[in-house]
């Protein structure tokens, strides 16, 4: 019972999961480990949609009917759609710009898609766990997802034109959310223990997690990785920082903060790696793309560690909630 026990406090922490999986793609990844004959680009691609969409419609199907009215709640969605899809794009297309004329463009492509994706399904629970506003994350992640239908396309155009087939980003964008979008809403009364859909969800993240970076190339020059890791680093701590001092100033209250700032920083990286396998894997260019998006995978696993442990942790919390923030 002991040993069952330690397994299930192991398989529902979202941090402590994050860092075993980072630590057991790296050590596949650099020890030449990956099974890459079995796992060919198309069946990874394959496997992370069906994971993906897994995910997200257990994720969304949590989040209930009400409250959802954008028009009644359009200052909460606002804050929504600009955090969750036009601020934290901001850095990783700029990323691109930077690169895109120089020998690693068809690296710095990942950039593109890792901007396109909206923040990770997960805000709303990890909303929940650090004492956040679960209405403003709900109803936040709904009208993001819906909006992201048409958002995504909309950035890989804008930054990739002819490079790619428009026709698969459109078709993936379906799969990876419209078809989980649908979904959920059939599950919204299906009870499900909160312990098992933290297994499940954490175990999903693993998978991902190791088959994205586990399988990635990283032999690339120093200076590149590096940029890939600023760039990451700027989208996630920096922005991440910058969001909750610009909030703190404004008197906003905590539970709203914490929120605004998982919106703004914690993308999802599943949704970008689905992208960049199912439209680059035809051109044989996924794999140069795929290493902005394992790169920012790792930075952004430091980043949940550091949020879950620091940024919101209990003491800094109650601290700021007495102080008159709750």
């Amino acid at each position: 019972m002991p040993l069952a026990m330690k397994a299930s406090q192991l398989v529902t922490s979202t941090a402590l999961m994050m860092s075993l999986a980072l630590i057991a793609a790296l050590a596949t990844n650099f020890g030449g480990l990956f099974p890459g004959n079995v796992l060919t680009p198309s069946r990874r691609s394959d496997l992370t949609i069906i994971i993906l969409a897994g995910m997200l419609t257990v994720s969304l199907s949590r989040i209930p009917a009400r409250n959802l009215n954008p028009v009644s709640n359009w200052r909460s969605v606002l804050r929504a759609v600009f955090f969750g899809l036009v601020l934290s794009s901001l850095i990783p297309l700029a990323g691109y710009l930077a690169l895109r004329g120089t020998e690693y463009g068809d690296q710095a492509m990942g950039l593109v898609f890792i901007a396109a994706t909206p923040f990770a399904a997960s805000v709303t629970p990890l909303s929940y766990i650090l004492n956040g506003d679960m209405e403003h994350a709900a109803r936040g992640t709904i009208i993001v997802y819906t909006v992201s239908l048409v958002w995504i396309p909309f950035i890989v155009w804008l930054a990739l034109g002819e490079l790619v087939d428009m026709r698969d980003v459109i078709l993936t964008v379906a799969k990876v959310i419209g078809v989980p979008l649908a979904l959920s809403r059939l599950f919204t009364r299906v009870d499900i223990p909160r312990g098992l859909m933290a297994a499940v969800l954490n175990c999903c993240i693993f998978a991902l997690v190791w088959l994205s970076v586990g399988s990635t190339n990283f032999g690339v020059a120093a200076w590149v990785f590096a940029a890939f890791a600023a760039v990451a680093a700027l989208r996630s701590f920096g922005l991440g920082d910058a969001v909750e001092l610009a909030d703190r100033r404004a008197g906003i209250s905590w539970g709203q903060r914490v929120t605004d700032i998982l919106m703004a920083s914690y993308k999802n990286k599943g949704i970008a790696i689905a992208l960049c396998m199912a439209v680059l894997a035809p051109r044989g260019l996924a794999a140069d793309a795929m290493v902005a998006i394992a790169t920012s995978i790792v930075v952004e696993i430091l980043w949940v560690i550091f949020m879950d442990s620091v940024l919101f942790g209990r003491r800094r919390m109650e601290r700021e909630t007495a102080a008159g923030f709750a």
